[in-house]
């Protein structure tokens, strides 16, 4: 027995026989995800008071920081998920779609169970609103074969 780092990533097929516009849009929402993932990974508020407006001065703001900061890491890897299904595996396109669409309803459901009290929502809580039914329509393009594929 031995180690072998090529079984993380088999050989690429990239064998994907849906519309290519769902591979765009991919493409467009994971830069998306990585750019939102990115501010509550490298800001120093983590975006919580930059971005979501929470009173982060606040007893117990540094753990709110902390927490937006380990959310931020959990949405990077889920856009590197993404990245690796459009640079080597575009076969996984309605796969990575579908784990966005969850994202989405799963932010949606999380935020109806437990609202933020803030003054105004933040934008991913309006993007949420916008994504979700996109997400879901290109979904739905993604799992129609093309006839010449």
């Amino acid at each position: 027995m031995r180690l072998d780092p090529a079984l993380l990533l088999p050989p690429a097929r990239n064998a994907y026989r849906g519309p290519a516009i769902a591979t765009w849009f991919l493409a467009a929402y994971t830069i998306l995800a990585t750019a939102r993932s990115l501010v509550h990974v490298l800001a120093p508020d983590g975006g919580a008071g930059s971005v979501a407006g929470i009173d982060i001065s606040v007893q117990g703001g540094a753990n709110i920081v902390a927490i937006f900061g380990q959310w931020g890491l959990e949405q990077l890897l889920l856009a590197l998920v993404a990245w690796v299904v459009l640079v080597r595996y575009r076969e996984m396109v309605p796969l990575a779609l579908l784990l966005a669409f969850l994202d989405l309803v799963g932010r949606f459901v999380v935020g109806q169970l437990k609202p933020l009290e803030i003054g105004s929502p933040p934008p991913g809580t309006i993007g949420t609103y916008v994504l979700l039914p996109l997400v879901l329509l290109f979904l739905a393009i993604s799992i129609i074969r093309r006839d010449d594929a």
